[in-house]
């Protein structure tokens, strides 16, 4: 059986991780992991936070991140581009899979579409939008028909996630499950994800394994 993280953030692309790039493979290592996917924080705060005078130096920082993840492995994990997407009308996050750097360099006004139009323009391009935690404080429920799916557990224990709400969310709606450790810290365990009988090389096969629902949540508390 093989491990994929779902939800992974380095530094210093997010403002808020604090690990660097080769502790991270050598946790994912040590924890038995085959498949890294990086979701670093994609939003205007981000932008404001580095300094970034356009969406470009944004993009090709974002995109530098993750091919600077990809060279520390050296081979021993498989690194998929992923993102933390949030729009610039509330604070909620939104897990995207199935996109790659032309995605990225081609959607600069990404932040300011309504979810219906970026969910649309997600699924156009062979991917899944995924609610993160949806029921942390300060979220604002979303209709399911606008969402593939949700994180029905996050790791991070800095936060009430309230995943048992998330889960039953899901049910109810016959939402994609997802399982996310929500890595920022090199003194937390890397606790959820998924596992498969197969290991995950490539974006598309996540998409597809996701969407038939072949997969064991990873839930470690």
């Amino acid at each position: 059986m093989f491990k994929t993280e779902l939800h992974c953030h380095s530094m210093p692309m997010s403002l808020c991780a604090r690990v660097d790039n080769d502790v991270i493979i050598e946790k994912y290592l040590n924890a038995g992991y085959s498949t890294i996917v990086l979701t670093n924080h994609f939003n205007q705060g981000t932008i404001n936070g580095h300094g970034f005078k356009s969406y470009k130096e944004f993009a090709d920082a974002y995109i530098g991140a993750y091919k600077s993840l990809k060279e520390a492995s050296r081979g021993r994990l498989e690194i998929l581009l992923g993102m933390e997407m949030r729009f610039n009308r509330n604070i909620n996050d939104y897990l995207v899979f199935g996109i790659d750097e032309n995605f990225i360099y081609n959607n600069p006004s990404a932040f300011d579409m309504s979810i219906d139009s970026y969910h649309k323009l997600v699924n156009s391009y062979g991917g899944l939008l995924i609610q993160a935690h949806p029921f942390r404080n300060d979220m604002t429920v979303v209709p399911p028909y606008l969402l593939d799916g949700v994180e029905v557990f996050n790791g991070h224990m800095g936060h009430d996630s309230r995943n048992d709400i998330a889960n039953m969310w899901a049910d109810k709606h016959s939402l994609i499950k997802t399982s996310g450790t929500d890595f920022h810290y090199a003194d937390v365990p890397v606790n959820a994800g998924i596992m498969t009988s197969e290991k995950i090389t490539d974006m598309k096969m996540l998409v597809e394994i996701l969407k038939s629902g072949n997969y064991t949540l990873i839930k470690n508390l």
